[in-house]
């Protein structure tokens, strides 16, 4: 069956933190210990609830949780972890360890924030599967993370390398890739969202991300020698040829393309060779919210730079 991973999704109320979260059995497979090369936990210390609203506050998203909505969150972790390896193992055949421990680290409760509201909804964070997106205000949302998941494996991230995500929107997906790769860009064109986001990182330790806003169908020239990954987390119409250009060789790039809240969106996977050849392979359906900006004015192939 064909995954869709409803990316513009707004369904459901957000639950309130008040809301009973039952805590899910233990993962039956157990996450092989991996040395990342950044700490694996926030800024090297544990993830404790005075962690929690110390980074939140930091950020400018101040929070109060009790313990027992803190304890309730994180007891559903483990249930979210073990879909993510079944979900990789159905589709890819493995988990990567390298993404399963990148995805344990980061705590994805932090990023689980409507900032039109200015409010938290880290109450929903590790829903069951199937898992759903939120919203996080002003169009934008957090996608789900069997997808996130699935995008990170397909373009395999290892440490020395430099990522680029087009469509910052929480955070989320950037901050998984740099505790494997050793610098994550990402753009974000939504400018509340964008500026917002950028003050996220820093509180939890993550200095080798840098966030900016701006059109992301134009990349990032300005980043020397380009980047070996490539994440695109909203569906195009077409692959930006800037993209391709600022792909170094032997980069991946993993891109949504179809027609904006229609379906039939594919995920195409792109591979630059040694030689500088592009090659691309058809992969499963998805289904994202639409990149704005130059994509929607410019012709196929056309406005390849800023």
């Amino acid at each position: 069956m064909v995954r869709h991973f409803q990316t513009f999704s707004r369904r459901g109320v957000i639950a309130g933190l008040g809301a009973a979260l039952a805590a899910p059995a233990l993962a039956d497979q157990a996450i092989p210990p991996l040395t990342l090369p950044t700490p694996a936990t926030p800024n090297g210390k544990p993830w404790t609830l005075a962690a929690f609203e110390t980074a939140m506050a930091a950020s400018g998203r101040p929070v109060s949780l009790t313990q027992a909505q803190f304890d309730a969150i994180q007891a559903r972790k483990p249930a979210a972890m073990a879909a993510i390896s079944d979900y990789l193992t159905q589709r890819l055949g493995k988990a990567d360890p390298l993404v399963m421990a990148a995805f344990e680290a980061v705590p994805r409760e932090y990023y689980h924030y409507n900032y039109e509201q200015h409010r938290t909804t880290c109450g929903d964070a590790y829903d069951p599967p199937p898992p759903k997106t939120w919203a996080l205000g002003y169009g934008s949302v957090l996608s789900d993370y069997e997808g996130q998941a699935y995008m990170t494996q397909v373009i395999a991230p290892k440490p020395g390398e430099v990522s680029l995500e087009i469509g910052t929107g929480s955070g989320f997906q950037s901050s998984v890739l740099s505790r494997i790769v050793d610098h994550a860009y990402t753009i974000e064109i939504i400018a509340p969202i964008g500026n917002a986001v950028q003050k996220i990182f820093a509180p939890l330790g993550y200095t080798n991300i840098t966030a900016k806003v701006g059109d992301g169908f134009y990349g990032w020239p300005e980043v020397p020698g380009g980047f070996d990954i490539i994440i695109v987390t909203c569906v195009a119409q077409y692959a930006p040829p800037a993209l391709f250009a600022q792909l170094k060789p032997g980069g991946r790039m993993i891109i949504p393309i179809g027609q904006p809240f229609k379906h039939g969106q594919v995920f195409y996977v792109y591979h630059k060779d040694a030689a500088g050849k592009i090659h691309s392979r058809r992969d499963i359906g998805c289904f994202f919210i639409p990149m704005t900006g130059a994509m929607q004015t410019a012709p196929t192939g056309a406005a390849t730079s800023a």
